[in-house]
């Protein structure tokens, strides 16, 4: 019990920084480890889990939120450097809660989801290319940063032309 107390008291104090933030729309504030990961605060702080951890690398996608409306891998982000900004995480593509985003929607009609683990941050990803105004067609190139196992990526694209045809009509 001793031996714990004096390597608890040797243990470098963890740097703490307040930071304030939109997330989803709503204004937030937190008390973070200036280390602390921007997934890891939007899961554990924020209570957001639809955000997925893949690989913490950066390779694979599954954790793709939109940073000033721009995709970003929220395990490469530090929490710290988001105070000012606003994130959007797949929970808040629909605008209003229970509201799905076009591409969303398109994801599940046309089969583009099915173990689910990437579907949040392709999903993030296909609604900020339809955000960008980008053709459907470039699907291949602006995704390639999320891996899927499971779909082959075809109803991924075909979901995302769907959601840019109702975009159009909607405009």
């Amino acid at each position: 019990m001793g031996e714990d107390r004096r390597q608890a008291a040797r243990a470098p104090e963890v740097e703490r920084v307040r930071i304030r933030l939109t997330i989803n729309g709503e204004a937030r504030g937190f008390e973070v480890a200036a280390g602390r990961r921007l997934l890891d605060l939007l899961r554990d702080d924020a209570g957001l889990i639809g955000t997925k951890e893949g690989c913490g690398a950066g390779e694979c996608g599954a954790c793709t939120v939109l940073l000033d409306g721009k995709p970003v891998t929220s395990c490469l982000v530090l929490a710290a450097s988001c105070d000012g900004h606003a994130v959007t995480t797949v929970e808040g593509l629909g605008g209003s809660p229970g509201t799905m985003h076009p591409f969303q929607r398109a994801l599940v009609t046309h089969g583009g989801v099915q173990c689910g683990f990437c579907t949040p941050g392709v999903a993030v990803t296909g609604a900020a290319i339809l955000a960008g105004g980008h053709q459907p067609a470039e699907g291949a190139r602006l995704l390639a940063g999320n891996l899927c196992r499971c779909t082959g990526y075809e109803k991924i694209f075909s979901a995302l032309e769907a959601a840019a045809e109702e975009v159009r009509r909607d405009e």
